[in-house]
């Protein structure tokens, strides 16, 4: 049986692909395969690698990358004598798996071609970049089922959008159209449906040619601003950036731009 979670490579691009047909549900054993999978995406990304990742894509297969989380998953932590123990550690555990997502030293793009419910939409949020197609649409719904979203959710839309706005989304549990969430902030570009796949690999290829020590850099930076505030990233900013003075991504940056000139220069660091 193939894993309702898997990881391809597109050159120096991990794909991490969900696949658990016909809604892509989040079920146990996608959960399971999740946080497999992105165990896997810190090792292929690990700067000691020689051929490491430079960037991760994620994406779905099928006409909707999820319909949610497999509610029988609530209904069995729900009917247990100890169900507030056993619901703190499945979002324990699952906090885990979006801080490793959101704290992978590449960037990370996530492709939403089309309806992105719940757990699948928290994944999004935990990625650099959301990518949807105009057909694409969003929710965080766990109202109907007497839940707050609590996969990281409601704190990084409020991130992205501010706190109105995240409550908003969640307390009415409706779906919320791409266009409608890229004014909000969310949603980083709406592309056309026709070649959106292609145009999602593309970024990601794009951004995996760039010096992916800096982005690490970068990522470092802005969650320390959102996190701790703007002084607190201003005091981080001297060793990440200094430490970039002794890398192969700059040192090769800026031996191709003295040689090639600006808007010529190449380079392949790690």
């Amino acid at each position: 049986m193939t894993a309702p979670v898997r990881i391809e490579r597109d050159g120096d691009v991990a794909v991490l692909v969900l696949d658990n047909p016909p809604l892509n549900l989040f079920d146990a054993a996608t959960f399971d395969a999740l946080e497999s999978a992105v165990a896997e995406l810190g090792r292929l990304t690990d700067p000691a690698l020689t051929d490491r990742a430079r960037a991760v894509l994620v994406r779905a297969e099928g006409k909707v990358v999820s319909g949610g989380v497999d509610v029988q998953l609530f209904a069995d932590a729900a009917a247990r004598d100890d169900a507030t123990e056993v619901g703190a550690q499945l979002w324990t555990r699952l906090l885990r798996v979006e801080q490793a997502l959101e704290d992978l030293p590449v960037p990370t793009v996530f492709a939403a071609h089309a309806l992105t419910l719940t757990a699948a939409f928290e994944l999004a949020l935990a990625c650099d970049l959301l990518l949807a197609s105009e057909k694409a649409s969003f929710g965080l719904v766990e109202i109907v089922v007497g839940l707050t979203p609590s996969m990281g959710g409601p704190q990084r839309l409020a991130e992205r959008a501010g706190s109105a706005r995240a409550k908003e989304l969640v307390f009415t549990g409706q779906r919320y159209d791409a266009a409608t969430l890229q004014t909000w902030g969310v949603v980083n570009r709406v592309l056309p449906v026709e070649g959106f796949a292609e145009a999602a690999l593309a970024l990601a290829r794009q951004l995996a040619t760039g010096p992916t020590v800096a982005h690490a850099a970068t990522k470092t930076i802005v969650a320390t601003a959102v996190r701790d505030g703007v002084r607190a990233a201003d005091d981080v900013v001297p060793a990440v950036s200094g430490a970039l003075f002794d890398t192969d991504d700059l040192r090769g940056a800026v031996t191709s731009f003295l040689a090639d000139g600006p808007g010529k220069a190449t380079h392949r660091g790690r």
